[in-house]
């Protein structure tokens, strides 16, 4: 069985719980007790506040949509490399695209994908490798 992981971003909270939180700290200046009243955590009763100290809001911020693929749109290409030369190392098919993605990205994206990049273990090593004593 296969899991997607898929972002899921929470709604943020009501104008009006924010604006009764807010006139609660401003009558007791209690961010334990106000945060019990209401069910939320004492650090967003912080976050909050400061929020309103430093932008005179309590508004919600924008919420952003899913980050882009670093990778997008080059799919093909890569996939391209990999039929070419199926025992390339991630490193060497980095070099060969357009991109400073982390390794681990090109490696999440080649499974993605559903293919697979194969080591030959009679290919040679370039640096000679040292034994263990």
């Amino acid at each position: 069985m296969v899991l997607l992981q898929r972002e899921v971003t929470m709604a943020p909270y009501s104008m009006d719980l924010r604006e009764r939180v807010v006139r609660t700290w401003d009558t007791s200046g209690d961010a334990e007790e106000v945060a019990a009243t209401f069910a939320v955590s004492r650090a967003w009763v912080h976050r909050l506040v400061q929020r309103r100290r430093e932008t005179g809001s309590i508004a919600p911020r924008q919420q952003t949509k899913f980050r882009s693929r670093v990778l997008a749109g080059q799919e093909a290409r890569l996939a391209a490399l990999i039929a070419a030369r199926p025992d390339a190392t991630l490193a060497e098919l980095r070099e060969a695209l357009p991109t400073t993605a982390a390794l681990s990205t090109l490696w999440l994206e080649i499974d993605r994908l559903g293919l697979t990049v194969r080591k030959h273990r009679t290919r040679r090593r370039t640096t000679p490798t040292r034994r263990r004593r």
